[in-house]
């Protein structure tokens, strides 16, 4: 679930499955990295996150690449993209013609 809040920079107040407001954590600004979500005070971009645990790096790995980064934030990316896809509609293609 998102809740979309407008400030001086343009960021949204993202909430997690349970409802917390995760602007903390994660932080979407047109001046850092093109507007792209990042973890808060970082150039480190959910995508890249997302990345790495899809190329099946652990948490602990992807900790001691990036130490500035806990936890908490890794989780607040997955929670983030989870709730970015919730309201995404999917319209199939279909074949015109033949």
């Amino acid at each position: 679930m998102q809740k979309m809040k407008l400030s001086s920079h343009t960021k949204w107040d993202i909430m997690t499955s349970q409802g917390d407001i995760m602007t903390d954590r994660i932080e979407l600004n047109p001046e850092i990295m093109l507007g792209k979500p990042v973890i808060r005070g970082t150039r480190i971009t959910v995508e890249i996150l997302l990345r790495k645990l899809a190329q099946n790096l652990s948490p602990e790995t992807i900790l001691k690449d990036y130490p500035q980064l806990t936890l908490e934030d890794i989780k607040a990316a997955v929670d983030y993209a989870a709730s970015s896809l919730h309201n995404e509609e999917v319209y199939p293609l279909t074949k015109t013609g033949s």
